[in-house]
């Protein structure tokens, strides 16, 4: 299924076959493609690019398609990476997680820092927080496979 290239986001790389990799939704999503292009949002003399998520309901392209920033795909792909280092050793934390320091770290960019925490304001967290760690652990190879591949494409950007 082709990507629409008359809405407002103008796609310039795509991935028309994103429904079949999709994670466990493999074969089974409604999330058809991923494209980088020309924002939506650009205003007149303005141009921002962004990554979208193109969903089809099965008779239309869905309201529910998510244009991201590429940067902030970038900090989603960070936070993932945080996260997923921080349960290879939560086992050892009783929670999961220290309640006295639910900060899990500060990662420095654009002069500030990303703050990456348990969300203890969530008061199911303890629960959550072990549904959370076994999900990610039974994608562990999914996750995994990608990462190996992010890894290898950032060694081969020289980063």
């Amino acid at each position: 299924m082709k990507i629409p290239t008359t809405l407002k986001h103008k796609p310039v790389i795509v991935s028309e076959n994103y429904e079949n990799i999709d994670g466990r939704k493999a074969y089974n999503t409604d999330a058809k493609g991923l494209s980088l292009g020309l924002a939506q949002w650009n205003d007149r003399g303005k141009l921002d690019i962004s990554a979208k998520v193109w969903r089809y309901t099965g008779e239309k392209w869905s309201r529910q398609s998510e244009e991201l920033p590429m940067h902030r795909v970038l900090d989603l792909a960070i936070l993932i990476c945080r996260s997923s280092l921080h349960f290879q050793d939560a086992y050892r934390l009783p929670k999961l997680y220290d309640p006295e320091k639910t900060m899990i770290d500060r990662i420095g960019m654009q002069g500030d820092a990303m703050t990456v925490s348990v969300c203890t304001e969530n008061p199911m967290i303890d629960e959550d927080i072990k549904l959370f760690s076994q999900a990610l652990s039974e994608d562990g190879e999914m996750m995994g496979e990608r990462l190996r591949i992010l890894s290898r494409l950032l060694k081969e950007m020289g980063y």
